[in-house]
């Protein structure tokens, strides 16, 4: 008995050993250190995508670009999944372990042309521009992503760091097709993030969203001579907006309901047989959305039929609200404050001064930047795919600083400052924070089995998930033939 006790004790003293010298070994590898060894070829790859901003679904040079810097980081990378070109997958650590994901968003917006200075200023040749910051959110992903996986070979931690290349966030609900396509199911935690005007890891919910349009077909005549002959689609489309507006008293009041008339004919003088409306629905109930998108459809063809015209609904997108996660919420606000928020030079602060001339809202400047106190809960009014990620796996992310204080997303002021250091600093902070949470990660089991928990009892017993978008097909020409 006395020989097995010391056995015994050699055997937990070795293993007590092996722990502490994992733990020592773990903590000697500093990943925000890793991210600055690749930060100068981050800001090359994010200002490479700035000056050649692709739309959704038709990101090919930027999906190649982020492909090829992960495959020359060792990653396995996988192209076109989920039936969309410019979507990948890359994974790099061992089959055991936790699976943690990181999202890498990179498509641009129409109409937003704007060089890198402090005043409005297109760029010849150059109609869209990342007025949301996605160059930087792909090019920080794909950061993170490499400096997690140098951690993982230095301390020989299992697991597996996984990122995804996803398209088309805006409007054309990229990452709904993947979710669909199972692609998250054996994930158990995922970490984005998003540019913004500040630092924080505060974690709320979205709008749920519908978008689509309706295309009204009448009969052409001559206005003057011969109007009894013609069905004009634009009223079959202005009586659908009518009853909509007198809708808008009967739905839940956090609806949201917006329409643009993209089509309405080319001349007054000709009754048009064809016109077309662009409607999107949003609310924080995925569940409620659904239905009111079915009352609008109710409407048309209660339009069609009193204008004697026909139509057809085309779904372009539809995302789930965002499930927040607190658990996973506060960890990431410990993993922000301990990177630190970034420093502005003079030269930084001398542009935001000139930038913020084209403002209403100047917030006070500060050379230090701040980090947001950490709430949980309430509902933002934008609407996001990574909605339906957070509904497969749980899911969290943060917003740091590329922009200009007052400098609203989806602005020409949003592309000058992603174009500039202000950006590519705000980047690093982003790229170093979720490099930290994703050790937390590997290093925290318990973490990772609390966040699911919470994930768990958020969905609700029984959760099925059902994409809104239906068994549509991705639109690979959805920004050819929309814009």
């Amino acid at each position: 008995m006395k020989m097995r006790s010391i056995l015994l004790a050699a055997l937990m003293s070795s293993a007590a050993t092996s722990a502490f010298a994992q733990e020592t070994k773990s903590a000697d590898v500093d990943t925000s250190a890793i991210v600055a060894e690749y930060s100068s070829r981050m800001k090359e790859v994010a200002h490479k995508i700035w000056e050649h901003p692709e739309l959704g679904y038709l990101e090919n040079e930027t999906s190649a670009l982020l492909q090829e810097e992960l495959k020359a980081a060792g990653f396995e990378v996988e192209s076109g999944v989920a039936g969309i070109p410019t979507a990948f997958t890359a994974k790099a650590g061992s089959g055991d372990g936790p699976v943690i994901a990181i999202l890498a968003e990179m498509d641009a917006l129409p109409g937003f042309s704007q060089a890198a200075t402090p005043v409005k200023e297109a760029v010849d040749g150059i109609g869209s521009g990342h007025a949301c910051g996605h160059h930087l959110f792909g090019a920080g992903s794909v950061g993170a992503a490499i400096a997690i996986k140098k951690w993982l070979e230095e301390t020989g931690t299992p697991g597996q760091i996984r990122l995804y290349g996803t398209p088309a966030e805006e409007g054309g609900s990229g990452k709904v097709y993947m979710v669909r396509g199972g692609l998250f199911s054996d994930v158990d935690t995922v970490l984005h993030w998003h540019p913004s005007d500040g630092n924080s890891a505060a974690q709320g919910g979205t709008l749920s969203n519908i978008s689509g349009k309706f295309r009204f077909h009448g009969k052409s005549a001559h206005a003057a001579m011969a109007p009894d002959k013609g069905r004009s689609a634009l009223d079959g489309v202005e009586a659908l907006n009518f009853m909509v507006n007198a809708m808008r008293e009967h739905v839940p009041q956090e609806t949201r309901i917006h329409y643009a008339i993209t089509n309405g004919g080319a001349a007054p003088n000709v009754v048009p047989d064809f016109a077309e409306v662009y409607y999107y629905v949003r609310h924080p109930d995925p569940a409620v959305v659904a239905d009111v998108i079915a009352r609008v459809k109710k409407a048309a063809e209660g339009a069609a039929l009193g204008t004697e015209t026909s139509y057809e609904f085309e779904v372009l997108g539809g995302v789930y609200s965002i499930l927040p996660n607190d658990t996973l919420g506060k960890a990431m606000h410990e993993s922000l404050a301990s990177v630190g928020a970034p420093q502005w030079s003079e030269a930084d602060m001398k542009f935001a001064e000139e930038l913020q001339q084209s403002l209403q809202n100047k917030p006070p400047l500060s050379s230090a930047a701040e980090i947001g106190e950490y709430t949980f809960g309430g509902v933002g009014y934008a609407s996001t795919d990574v909605g339906d990620v957070s509904w497969a796996a749980p899911t969290v992310g943060l917003g740091t600083a590329t922009w200009v204080p007052g400098v609203p997303a989806h602005s020409w002021q949003a592309v000058a400052s992603g174009g500039m250091d202000i950006g590519y600093k705000g980047m690093d902070v982003a790229a170093k924070t979720l490099a930290a949470m994703a050790v937390r990660l590997f290093s925290e089991p318990a973490l990772v089995e609390q966040a699911r928990a919470e994930f768990d009892k958020a969905r609700g017993e029984g959760f099925e998930y059902r994409p809104l978008i239906g068994d549509r097909e991705p639109p690979l020409d959805y920004r050819v033939a929309g814009e």
